[in-house]
């Protein structure tokens, strides 16, 4: 993996930071993209350039823009050359009733999860078909493949993922190039570890408690899923060894999805 250039959206936190870590210690040239604190943000991608020995640029285009998303791949080609690697990371959350649903919220998730994918892909296949070689993952969720109460956008929009993957896959597969998706369960991130204190709160549980009753009770292994577990499976799939895995949705999540 040597020398390919690699998008990874929604990367300044979570699984896309481990997963830009991960593509960059294989020598990847890595773009980042997302939300936070620039100063904290160019102090990361130093960082993993001077680990990697790669080179490692930001963008922060707000993916719910198509125009944005669009100029953030351009961009992403004219720094570090033909995209050879897309991880489609970036997401966003609401959760409310359907019926209390806001609309603007549906259509952000939507944007977010759903579309803005659509719009990296687009962009990069050109290249990657004249090259006759990329890969491309999606992260999409155990919620693209079960239901769930309360997360009507999120559940659409990750189901939508999984969709665009296949059909993606099959439109491209005689070019050498793979699109997959990585579905996990629940991740250690700092929004979840977040949530949990704010469960504890309400509910004057502990918060172990309220880990294994809210966030566990559905993973038989009963821990949540590391980010670097489901940084490695992208890589995996971004990989030469890789080649005849396309149009998967698979699952990294504890066992959820066996239930």
């Amino acid at each position: 993996m040597r020398n390919r250039n690699a998008v990874v959206t929604g990367s300044t936190t979570g699984i896309g930071l481990a997963t830009a870590r991960e593509l960059a210690s294989r020598g990847c040239h890595v773009m980042l993209n997302g939300f936070g604190d620039r100063a904290e943000i160019d102090r990361l991608c130093a960082e993993i350039a001077a680990q990697s020995g790669t080179t490692i640029v930001y963008s922060g285009a707000d993916l719910s823009r198509p125009d944005e998303a669009r100029a953030m791949m351009a961009e992403a080609a004219d720094v570090l050359g033909p995209i050879d690697i897309v991880v489609n990371n970036a997401g966003v959350q609401h959760v409310a009733a359907l019926h209390e649903f806001p609309e603007d919220k549906w259509d952000l998730v939507l944007a977010v999860n759903l579309s803005a994918a659509f719009h990296t892909i687009k962009a990069a296949l050109p290249a990657m078909r004249e090259r006759r070689w990329g890969r491309i993952v999606n992260t999409a969720s155990v919620l693209g493949m079960v239901g769930a109460p309360h997360k009507p956008a999120y559940v659409a929009a990750k189901h939508g993922v999984i969709g665009l993957t296949k059909a993606v896959a099959i439109e491209v597969a005689e070019h050498g190039i793979t699109c997959n998706a990585v579905c996990p369960g629940t991740v250690l991130t700092p929004i979840i570890e977040k949530q949990i204190a704010q469960q504890a709160q309400v509910t004057g549980l502990p918060e172990e408690r309220v880990l294994k009753a809210v966030f566990l009770d559905k993973m038989p292994t009963g821990r949540l899923v590391p980010p670097d577990e489901v940084a490695a499976t992208i890589a995996f799939l971004c990989s030469d060894a890789a080649a005849s895995i396309t149009g998967a949705a698979i699952p990294v999540d504890g066992g959820y999805t066996t239930h």
